[in-house]
């Protein structure tokens, strides 16, 4: 299926190595034949989560994002730490470090490709309930500020082009039609 649309690799190789980016650049044989090549960044994947409280507000995290300079509202999220990390794992500890709650109840929303066109990255999206409040315990290099707002007020920022990250974007779009289920 869809076989006139595939294209295979031919080769591969690393052009540069970093922390969290990994970029290959692969030639590959187009389905006419030619070939062409791709570059693309390698990402280990990643998990977020929207805490819900029993109250409707959700938790999110305030944080300022380097590479388009601005400070961003949130979901708690970060990446795998290992190959073949559980998602729910790692949503579980970023909750936890960067919010200091945790929970009882974990719904997965969904998973999403975040940039097919030049990255093979899935962030996993989980709702999480029946939350306790613990202590933030950030990584060194990481500043964030907890916040939490009524569940329609979230919406409304996303409406409002507020917010403006997609994967909290999705997240409360999918939880939103996930609670009136």
């Amino acid at each position: 299926m869809y076989e006139d649309l595939v294209e295979v690799k031919r080769s591969s190789e690393n052009i540069f190595d970093g922390t969290l980016l990994h970029v290959r650049r692969d030639m590959v044989r187009l389905p006419n034949g030619k070939e062409s090549v791709r570059e693309w960044i390698h990402h280990p994947g990643a998990a977020a989560v929207l805490p819900l409280l029993p109250n409707g507000n959700v938790i999110l995290v305030r944080q300022f994002r380097y590479p388009i300079g601005q400070v961003t509202l949130e979901v708690p999220a970060g990446k795998l730490d290992v190959e073949g990390e559980d998602p729910l794992h790692c949503a579980r500890r970023e909750l936890s470090e960067e919010t200091g709650y945790t929970a009882e109840q974990y719904e997965k929303l969904t998973t999403i490709a975040t940039t097919v066109g030049f990255s093979n990255e899935y962030i996993h999206l989980y709702l999480a309930r029946n939350l306790s409040v613990g202590k933030q315990h950030t990584d060194e290099d990481e500043f964030v500020n907890v916040v939490q707002m009524p569940f329609s007020d979230a919406l409304a920022m996303v409406k409002s082009g507020e917010i403006i990250d997609s994967k909290t974007i999705i997240s409360l779009m999918m939880a939103q039609e996930h609670l009136s289920c």
